[in-house]
């Protein structure tokens, strides 16, 4: 129980459910109710499914190439310091038709969740995946890891809903969710540069 409590938390801090929430309002502003609950759902499973693959297989796979995880933490935080300049240069919100492009059934235009599925399933959160199923794995089933991203990411779904139930559809106050979404990008490049950071440090003391 110890163990599983000590990896929700970790996930928690990894994945951000309040963080993902504002993002995912941005994102969906425009959408109706139910595209919104369809969105949110869909997004939810393909970071889930990015999650637990990573709780299986995360491991062995950085083995087969030879890479450890400092150094897939070093990579990963310029991945998240990358999509926070994106947003802080006021480009996150920006929907654009790709593989998790969704419109409503009224044809509205596509809009992407992808930069929320990269910044939810970071290198950084998949290197804090990895780590908990090397450390806390029994009958080669990473148990805990299972509990923790699917804990976590029940919540980031009750808050992406609540929010966009009650956030408000999003129309006016332009200034103030460009600042927001700025603000999120300052966030999410400190975010990186601190997984970058201590990557690199444990990289070089190992070595």
């Amino acid at each position: 129980m110890k163990n599983d409590l000590q990896a929700i938390a970790t996930m928690f801090s990894l994945i951000n459910p309040a963080m993902c929430a504002i993002m995912f309002l941005q994102i969906a502003k425009d959408q109706d109710r139910q595209a919104q609950l369809f969105l949110a759902t869909r997004t939810v499973l393909v970071i889930m499914a990015i999650l637990i693959l990573a709780a299986f297989f995360g491991s062995h796979v950085l083995h087969v190439f030879g890479i450890s995880l400092d150094a897939f933490s070093v990579a990963g935080g310029a991945v998240l310091a990358w999509i926070g300049f994106s947003m802080l240069s006021g480009k996150g919100s920006v929907s654009t038709p790709s593989s998790q492009a969704a419109s409503d059934p009224q044809g509205r235009k596509p809009v992407s969740t992808a930069s929320l599925i990269l910044f939810a399933a970071s290198p950084g959160t998949i290197t804090g995946v990895i780590t908990i199923s090397v450390s806390h794995t029994g009958l080669n089933i990473p148990v805990t890891a299972i509990i923790a991203i699917t804990t976590v990411l029940a919540l980031t779904w009750i808050a992406m809903v609540a929010t966009t139930r009650f956030g408000g559809s999003g129309n006016g106050g332009g200034m103030m969710q460009d600042m927001t979404t700025r603000y999120m990008g300052l966030i999410v490049i400190a975010m990186g540069i601190q997984f970058a950071l201590t990557g690199l440090k444990s990289f070089m003391s190992a070595g």
